[in-house]
């Protein structure tokens, strides 16, 4: 059922909504819970069709971008931060998975 859904689509929106709610509600559980929804759903579209490797490699990807998110917004500010790492955490998303142009050995 996950085989051909693609999971860069959801890494960007569960980043962008996440950090939305965050500002909308100003409940950062809120945030994190439609942040883990997505990350979820990601982490079984991966397991399904790229294996156990590449599930915690793009899981670490994503880990290491939010986490990037941070420290990033205290220099230009957390928007543009959020931008940018839902850019990086997709775009890995997209090349190692979704693209099959390269899948990583699981």
């Amino acid at each position: 059922m996950t085989r051909g859904l693609p999971s860069a689509p959801l890494v960007a929106t569960g980043m962008l909504a996440g950090y939305g709610v965050v500002v909308a509600t100003g409940s950062r559980a809120l945030g994190g819970l439609v942040l883990a929804v997505f990350g979820i759903t990601c982490i079984a579209i991966w397991l399904g069709r790229d294996g156990r490797a590449a599930t915690l490699a793009l899981t670490g990807v994503g880990l290491a971008a939010f986490a990037l998110s941070h420290v990033l917004g205290l220099v230009i500010g957390a928007w543009p931060a959020v931008v940018i790492a839902a850019a990086l955490a997709s775009s890995a998303a997209w090349r190692w998975s979704d693209s099959g142009a390269r899948r990583l050995s699981g």
